[in-house]
């Protein structure tokens, strides 16, 4: 079930002057146009924000996606299921490793793949390990741009930690690519140093960078009046323009994938026989500002916790790559070396592609990371490979959302409302 947070603070009511200032100002015509971004260091990326202001009012507020320009989805339609997998880690670079499952997700969707206990467990840890990965850049960032850059390096050191996770399971510290159809590019080298390793992360090193931030930050008064009744977005207007993650939850929109569509180590019965689905709650605010969104995310890291802690000491036995439903999966070497169906299994996948009988259908899949809900819709027409494959990516809805937050406040409050959207340009231009 879902629970309120209750405000930490007291006292600070809605930025009144931003709401008279749309409903009552009257426009004297002196106003100048200033480019936020792209090189503004508080965007933290590539997009670009052309503001018209009238003093250090923001009059108004136009978002632009920013210089990318890297065709993302278009190269969806030149590789087949497993290669795609390296261009959807580099759409949300805060937490790679979650966009690889999510994209396999949609994909197993589509040819109808149960994955294996094992794959399901390691790939359920990850998935958390990234959204606490993605929401201790948010939060660390969101403190440093408003002055407290002693905040950034709690939160940012921690993630060094999960880079040598990521790195230890898949070779690559920043650009796992880690999934793969049925299954996972390789399993554990070694399941204890495994647990080890996220056993430390969770107990000690992700709560003490929690503690130590929230310490600083939470009742700090110039922190919360940069933040209480900043960029303030009602719970029927998050609804209508359909956002996703902290930014709808910090309004009192109840909704998390992980609870309404679960999957992986979320769905009851996930080990086929019986496994009850893991035990965490939402977190939901009513405020709907920049404070509710910094809050929320904290919340969620611990909830995050929880859920590893209850997996990390139940990890399965058995193989990480399903065989069971067909030719989606390389063979071990042993087969490959060992016996020719496996010899010819690895030719077809790898040399041809014949291995694929994708069905000619269509299927999307989505599932709740740290900003919301990212899906992919793919569009199959038989061969190795999507004939169209499409993103919904949560930055870029949440972004669209970017002038009404700000217009009416003041200039300074970009920086605020920015970083509590938690924009990743990848996401925009793809």
């Amino acid at each position: 079930m879902p629970y309120t947070l209750k405000p930490l603070r007291d006292g600070y009511d809605t930025d009144v002057e931003s709401i008279d200032y749309l409903k009552g100002h009257v426009d004297t015509g002196d106003r100048w146009t200033l480019n936020f971004g792209p090189q503004h260091p508080a965007t933290h990326t590539t997009l670009r924000l052309v503001l018209e202001l009238d003093g250090e009012r923001v009059a108004r507020c136009t978002p632009h996606i920013g210089y990318l320009h890297s065709g993302f989805e278009k190269l969806g339609e030149a590789l087949d299921y497993n290669q795609y997998v390296t261009i959807v880690s580099r759409m949300d670079y805060l937490s790679p490793i979650a966009n690889d499952i999510v994209w396999h997700h949609a994909v197993e969707k589509l040819f109808g793949i149960d994955i294996t206990p094992r794959c399901k467990v390691l790939r359920t840890i990850m998935f958390e390990i990234a959204r606490i990965q993605n929401h201790l850049l948010c939060t660390g960032a969101a403190a440093l741009d408003l002055g407290g850059f002693t905040g950034f390096l709690y939160a940012f050191n921690v993630r060094e930690k999960i880079y040598d996770i990521v790195d230890y399971i898949s070779g690559q510290r920043f650009h796992p690519d880690w999934t793969r159809v049925g299954g996972l590019m390789k399993d554990l080298p070694n399941d204890d140093t495994f647990r080890k390793m996220v056993r430390t992360l969770i107990d000690k090193e992700v709560p003490q960078a929690l503690k130590d931030l929230e310490a600083l930050v939470l009742r700090n008064k110039i922190f919360i009046d940069r933040t209480a009744g900043i960029g303030q977005i009602s719970k029927e207007e998050a609804i209508a323009w359909s956002l996703s993650g902290p930014m709808a939850r910090a309004s009192g929109v109840v909704r998390d994938l992980r609870k309404d569509e679960p999957c992986l180590c979320y769905a009851d019965n996930w080990d086929g026989q019986g496994a009850e689905a893991v035990k965490f709650v939402v977190p939901v605010h009513t405020d709907g500002d920049v404070y509710a969104r910094f809050h929320v995310r904290l919340e969620e890291i611990r909830q995050s916790l929880k859920i590893v802690d209850q997996l990390i000491d139940k990890i399965p036995s058995g193989p990480v790559d399903t065989f069971a439903d067909g030719k989606f999966v390389k063979p071990k070497k042993a087969e490959v070396y060992g016996s020719i169906e496996g010899l010819i299994q690895h030719f077809e996948l790898v040399m041809t592609n014949r291995g694929w009988k994708a069905p000619i259908a269509e299927a999307y899949g989505c599932m709740e990371t740290a900003n919301g809900e990212l899906g992919y819709f793919i569009v199959s027409d038989g061969g190795p490979r999507s004939w169209r494959a499409r993103t919904r990516p949560p930055c870029f809805i949440n972004y669209s959302v970017m002038a009404k937050l700000t217009e009416g406040h003041m200039l300074a409050d970009i920086v605020a409302v920015l970083g509590s959207i938690n924009v990743v340009a990848a996401e925009l231009d793809r």
